[in-house]
């Protein structure tokens, strides 16, 4: 039970981030593309990396807080289902080389911020 008053606990506060930086980010700029989901989706990769490599390679974490971070904040905060929607919603808007930058530069950054958070996690 506590287990899953810790994902609970994350997935809110997450999901408030997310709401909030999002929000935010996209009111710096004017162009089509979706740069709030974009850097949500690297923040949490990244973050995701970093708590990973916390409790699972150093030890230095609880397996109460890794669900709090890794489940509930990280899953909460990221959201793969609003990059696939912003995905079509380029393409249906004839925006095919923004679609393009976007997915393309949305996987390799989210996998290089992962990665990143890991080592940084390993070094701590």
């Amino acid at each position: 039970m506590k287990e899953a008053f810790y994902i609970f606990a994350g997935s809110g506060l997450g999901g408030l981030t997310r709401y909030g930086l999002g929000r935010w980010i996209n009111t710096l700029h004017t162009t089509s593309f979706p740069f709030g989901t974009f850097v949500v989706n690297v923040l949490a990769c990244f973050i995701l990396g970093f708590v990973v490599g916390l409790a699972d390679e150093r030890k230095l974490i609880s397996s109460g807080s890794r669900m709090f971070w890794v489940i509930g904040f990280c899953g909460g905060f990221s959201t793969f289902s609003t990059f696939s929607h912003e995905t079509l919603s380029l393409l249906m808007d004839g925006n095919h080389l923004i679609n393009i930058v976007y997915t393309v530069t949305s996987i390799l950054v989210c996998l290089i911020a992962t990665y990143l958070g890991f080592v940084l996690a390993n070094q701590v």
